[in-house]
């Protein structure tokens, strides 16, 4: 499969693929306590994540889905970042997966004027975490969060990003 894999906005026609491909990832690879009841957005992704102004985006190699990132639209503004998971065979610089569904996001929420975007994480996932402050993510005390961000109770991590009008 050489084909460069598309990203697309997903829908709860999805929702299988999103949860059989996040929930391993989660739980077996990064031994993160968290099971599909912790996340019943998976679910209905439509509800959670279009219906806020936000949204769920895919990367699709053929007809699975090998990656995800999804925006909450929180008000005054702002994003909430969630679900960023690329499979393990598909990681890295040479694809460029994380970075082309992150920078999909950026511009999608410029377009919504959406200007201050933050996201939890879970100290265990280092390569995220450089990947977010490589991204000019700025890591901030969970003090520093907006009061209508919602935390996740797994997330230990946080950062912002304010963006900027021009991609």
């Amino acid at each position: 499969m050489s084909t460069v894999p598309i990203i697309k906005m997903i829908d709860n026609h999805f929702s299988q693929q999103a949860i059989d491909l996040i929930l391993p990832i989660q739980q077996q690879e990064f031994n993160i306590p968290v099971t599909l009841e912790d996340q019943p957005d998976l679910l209905d992704i439509d509800t959670c994540y279009h219906r806020t102004g936000g949204g769920f985006w895919g990367a699709m190699q053929g007809e699975a889905l090998i990656g995800t990132i999804a925006l909450i639209a929180i008000g005054h503004q702002a994003g909430a970042i969630r679900k960023m998971f690329v499979k393990k065979e598909f990681r890295g610089k040479e694809l460029g997966i994380a970075q082309r569904l992150l920078e999909g996001l950026m511009v999608y929420s410029r377009q919504q004027d959406i200007r201050d975007l933050y996201l939890g994480t879970v100290n265990k996932l280092e390569a995220a975490m450089r990947f977010y402050e490589r991204n000019h993510f700025k890591r901030i005390p969970k003090t520093d969060l907006p009061s209508y961000f919602p935390v996740m109770p797994a997330d230990n991590v946080f950062y912002h990003l304010h963006l900027d009008k021009e991609s």
